[in-house]
């Protein structure tokens, strides 16, 4: 497996993922779906996002992105989601602690995360990997301006493997 920068040729393999408008809700808060190509390669016009890709050999298997915020001092990781035969393997445990070790050498000190409330698997993966909930108050505060409450969770980097 490798993590490698994400070209906007893969676009449309990645916006394709989704098996349902509920998933694309879960995944990128969009309500369109099927989503559009453009639609995820407009997301790298962004100077603070990082995308990334997980790849099986010459199989794209998984994306994510790395949000940097310098003045924070943070990242967030967003938009993670992996092919659907590829789910049910690990591989989102995998993507995402390639992303944790990316924002270590990248040297910010906290990482981010928000997730759908009714996204069951992803919440479980990225407890397994170290994410825990910030406490209520921030949660509230963050929630505020979004959508929906989503469940907000914060890495320590603690234990993450640079290489």
């Amino acid at each position: 497996m490798n993590l490698l920068p994400f070209s906007t040729t893969q676009s449309t393999t990645v916006a394709n993922w989704p098996v349902s408008a509920a998933e694309v809700a879960m995944w990128c808060g969009r309500r369109e779906f099927p989503v559009a190509g453009q639609t995820v390669e407009a997301w790298q016009q962004d100077a603070d996002v990082a995308a990334r890709v997980l790849v099986d050999g010459e199989r794209l298997v998984g994306y994510g992105e790395l949000w940097f915020d310098a003045e924070e001092d943070e990242v967030e990781l967003a938009r993670i989601i992996v092919a659907p035969e590829a789910r049910g393997r690990g591989l989102g445990r995998v993507l995402v602690e390639g992303l944790l070790a990316e924002a270590l050498r990248a040297g910010h000190s906290d990482v981010f995360m928000r997730v759908h409330p009714d996204n069951d698997r992803a919440l479980r993966c990225y407890r397994g990997v170290g994410f825990v909930p910030v406490g209520p108050e921030l949660a509230e505060a963050w929630n505020a301006v979004q959508p929906v409450d989503y469940v907000w969770l914060r890495h320590g980097l603690s234990g993450i493997e640079v290489q």
